[in-house]
């Protein structure tokens, strides 16, 4: 029996010039195979050939991981200079600048470029990414794009050419879109895994979601809803989870625009899990309250702090047993210095497990909280609403206008009970007592919940407050950043976008969290957009067949420096020279100090 030619292993891996018209591609000859076993042959270019044979990478070879670039095999006679200049295969040591003099803005994101280092998202990025410095160069200028200009990134290439950025290539549309849409589900999942190796046990971890609203109508999770802002927009839903001891994002996922935030919390905690994070304390808010999500939490262990509505039947009970006849709710212990009362109450509650077994929620506690000086202003604002929402409905039955739908008119008129008529207009309305009632008993009341933590009332209190931090981190997301629009059309794109905004969050947090917590710098600046805009006049220099060199730091740069704790670059620090005059010094003009242009 005759046997087939043997397989050359290295035949897949073999560069081969495949022509198209006038264009001569550096391409890998690939097949898939079909059902019926037939063989489906296809190139993938990995560049062009350029000036005879030099061979000009193309975004295949960009966006490979260092290790499926090393498989190639070229040609010998082939010119691969263009190849050793890269990022990924330069050889160490100080090197001459060869292409066009430029004089570029570089001082921004010479502080990004530290930022990014003292993360750790830049070595996290070359871990998920294979080593491929020339893909992490070009997340990391789009991370910094939208924050140190706010502009579209139909503006990146033309910003590249007044500003230093990581990025040594163009970002045109076309790169752009091949970069996003090579980011892979898988990059996001190991991204986490490296962040969480970064995480200690037991940090506290606000979760939180907001709104994004989007241009693209063929995107899976667009919904019709109302956005954070109350606005009826197609849109998809962010979640993030947000170190309140690192002050940073530690894991994101888009879900549908509709979902509420009492879904989502099971599926947020199992790819927390999977991701690698251990022990977390999760810091969430209102809305992830539910008896589903109150068992989850106990049957998986989940550590929680969590605000809760008072006007719920366990909360509710303890308020109606407190005795305010003498002006003050008896019973409970003040805290002069928080202007407020405040109770902490066992709770007992148990889920099924495997089999017989029951799991006891673990320390399992409600924090009741009164504020005497919230109470009159609540009261006041309860019965304006009421006087507000009678007004409305008056006009609304004269005018005899339909309402465009019941359910909503409803929720909108919450302290009020409506009729309507057949043809959709107000009937009568009346004032809902019930509620009224247990709102005006509950105004200057606010709970949490906490479990499996040994927290007293204030404790939770001052750990629940620090979930601001995660709104400041959304207020940057859709202010300095620009993500309060999805700009993309399809569904590799998106995913692709969001792990860039990831990126650029993870940053964007970190600079607010030093600015915030330096005393200097909040004097200086009103914001982190001041900061990056104070370092913008340091420019990069650079000269054909010269070195590199950067502009001197000065005034509050050096303050910004000091405060970030980065070393300012070897010949850019000011040099403070004594005016005493020295008895050897000969008259006449000194000689110029000579300085020394150094490679970054």
């Amino acid at each position: 029996m005759a046997l087939g030619r043997p397989v050359n292993k290295d035949t897949r891996n073999k560069v081969i010039v495949h022509t198209i018209g006038d264009h001569r591609y550096a391409s890998t000859k690939v097949y898939t195979v079909d059902a019926d076993g037939k063989k489906h042959y296809a190139y993938k270019h990995w560049g062009t050939l350029v000036d005879g044979n030099r061979f000009h990478p193309g975004t295949n070879y960009f966006y490979a991981p260092v290790a499926e670039r090393d498989k190639l095999i070229f040609p010998s006679t082939w010119d691969m200079s263009e190849v050793s200049e890269l990022s990924s295969t330069r050889r160490r040591g100080r090197v001459s600048y060869q292409e066009e003099d430029v004089d570029r803005q570089y001082g921004a994101t010479w502080l990004l470029d530290k930022v990014a280092e003292a993360t750790g998202i830049k070595d996290d990025l070359l871990k998920v990414l294979g080593g491929n410095h020339e893909m992490v160069n070009d997340v990391l200028t789009m991370a910094y794009f939208p924050f140190v200009d706010n502009l579209s990134y139909n503006q990146l290439s033309q910003w590249q050419k007044e500003v230093k950025a990581p990025s040594e290539h163009e970002l045109n549309s076309v790169n752009i879109t091949r970069l996003t849409q090579s980011i892979t589900e898988k990059h996001r999942m190991d991204l986490f895994r490296c962040r969480a190796g970064r995480v200690g046990k037991g940090e506290l971890c606000a979760v939180d979601s907001t709104s994004m609203s989007t241009y693209g109508f063929n995107l899976v999770d667009i919904r019709w809803g109302k956005n954070k802002e109350h606005l009826p927009l197609r849109q998809t839903l962010e979640v993030v989870v947000y170190s309140l001891t690192s002050h940073m994002p530690v894991y994101y996922r888009e879900l549908p625009g509709n979902m509420p935030d009492c879904r989502t919390i099971e599926l947020i905690m199992k790819e927390l899990e999977h991701a690698g994070f251990r022990n977390l304390v999760l810091v969430t808010d209102r809305g992830y309250e539910s008896m589903k999500n109150l068992e989850t939490y106990i049957a998986k262990g989940q550590r929680v702090i969590t605000s809760v509505k008072v006007s719920g039947g366990d909360v509710l009970g303890k308020i109606r047993a407190i005795d305010m006849s003498r002006g003050f709710p008896q019973g409970m212990t003040i805290a002069p210095k928080d202007n407020l009362y405040y109770a902490q109450y066992d709770m007992e509650y148990s889920v099924g497990g495997n089999g017989d077994n029951v799991i006891k929620a673990d320390n399992y506690k409600l924090n009741l909280y009164y504020n005497p000086s919230k109470r009159g202003e609540k009261i006041c604002d309860i019965q304006h609403a009421v006087s507000e929402q009678s007004a409305e409905l008056d006009i609304m039955i004269q005018t005899k206008e339909p309402v465009a739908d019941r359910e909503d008119t409803t929720k909108r008129f919450n302290l009020l009970d409506i009729a309507f008529n057949a043809d959709d207009t107000v009937k009568s309305y009346g004032v809902n007592q019930k509620k009224l009632d247990t709102m005006l008993l509950t105004a200057g009341f606010f709970a949490s919940k906490t479990i499996g933590v040994d927290f007293d009332p204030l404790q939770a209190m001052n750990n629940y407050g620090m979930r601001d931090e995660q709104e400041k981190c959304f207020a940057l997301q859709k202010g300095p950043l620009g993500h309060d629009r999805l700009r993309t059309w399809s569904e590799g794109g998106k995913r692709g976008r969001m792990f860039i905004y990831f990126v650029g969050l993870i940053l964007a947090s970190y600079v607010r969290s030093v600015w915030q917590s330096d005393e200097v710098l909040r004097k200086k600046f009103t914001s982190t957009e001041a900061v990056l805009a104070e370092m913008r006049t340091i420019r990069c220099v650079e000269h054909t067949g010269r070195m590199k060199f950067i502009t001197p730091f000065v005034g509050s740069q050096v303050d910004i420096c000091k405060a970030f704790g980065f070393s300012i670059p070897d010949g850019c620090a000011p040099v403070y020279v004594s005016k005493a005059k020295s008895l050897t010094r000969r008259r006449g003009r000194p000689a110029k100090a000579k300085t020394e242009n150094l490679e970054l």
